[in-house]
């Protein structure tokens, strides 16, 4: 049913059904759709945008497995996710402000809509998608962000935490898998599992608590974008059929295994690890915040 994509990092380099992030998008979309059904009539409807925004990140990932986009094209893709955000977010009168470190809070006012917003989708989903080819790495650290912000949606007068239910089951579902190495989400998955967690964060206040977990996808991000702008090279890393290693630092995972060799599972773990460790400390600001209030 699905098409196959070979495991560059097992000795044997089997084919493995790739793509299977679709589920992940059905199963979201349909859960998400019925509770709008349920929902009491209204115009705008957490459920819906959210099943929306999936959606069209579910399209996203399989137009650029199909096509094989260039980043400088789909980079910008996420930016018409961003428009069921700002509708709701002005609907709902949500504050046009931006909490950040050391900064405090910036109200952007109508700013907010139009770039702000916008700019929280681009990064996230594109971040998201750009830290993977280890098996469990694409959806492992997605995992971890997300039970994090649903932990920090507790807190909220309105949790919204019913929103993730059965999103969350099924990703973590296809997480056993795919560090099992038995299957892959694809572009299609990622994609869509970024722009969950933008929008999710978005609709529920969280954008602080979501900037602050994502930090090691944006350091991944950064050190690959500023080696390919500056100097026209790319991540690699050598395999000698059980464990990986290189000789630079373009990505985070480049940078793990610096002059290092390690498992494929070491490095997954390593990564986890500190994704782990970003989302316990953007928890701790939430709760700091609240108990100062």
């Amino acid at each position: 049913m699905f098409p196959k994509a070979r495991d560059e990092h097992k000795a044997t380099k089997p084919l493995v059904p790739n793509g299977l992030g679709v589920l992940y998008i059905i199963a979201s979309a349909t859960y998400l759709f019925l509770l709008y059904y349920l929902q009491p009539p209204n115009n705008i409807s957490p459920a819906l945008t959210l099943a929306v925004c999936i959606l069209f990140g579910g399209f996203m990932g399989l137009l650029d497995d199909w096509m094989d986009l260039r980043w400088r094209y789909k980079v910008f893709f996420p930016l018409i996710a961003a428009i069921p955000l700002i509708s709701l977010s002005k609907n709902l009168g949500l504050p046009p402000s931006l909490t950040i470190p050391i900064l405090g809070t910036i109200n952007f006012g109508e700013y907010y809509y139009f770039i702000i917003l916008p700019l929280i989708v681009t990064v996230t989903t594109n971040t998201v998608n750009q830290l993977g080819g280890l098996n469990g790495l694409e959806t492992i650290c997605p995992g971890i962000v997300m039970i994090g912000l649903m932990l920090a949606a507790m807190f909220k007068p309105e949790p919204n935490i019913i929103l993730l239910y059965v999103p969350l089951i099924v990703w973590l579902s296809l997480a056993f898998f795919n560090f099992r190495g038995k299957i892959f989400v694809g572009n299609s998955g990622s994609f869509a599992i970024g722009i969950t967690l933008a929008s999710f964060a978005i609709i529920s206040g969280l954008k602080t608590v979501l900037l602050v977990s994502i930090l090691p996808f944006i350091l991944n991000s950064s050190l690959i974008l500023l080696n390919y702008i500056l100097f026209r090279t790319r991540a690699a890393m050598s395999f000698d059929g059980k464990r990986l290693s290189s000789n630079h630092r373009r990505s985070l995972i480049t940078l793990i295994t610096y002059n290092r060799h390690l498992t494929e599972r070491q490095i997954v773990a390593v990564i986890s690890l500190l994704v782990t460790a970003s989302t316990f400390a953007a928890l701790i600001m939430q709760l700091l915040r609240l108990l100062a209030f």
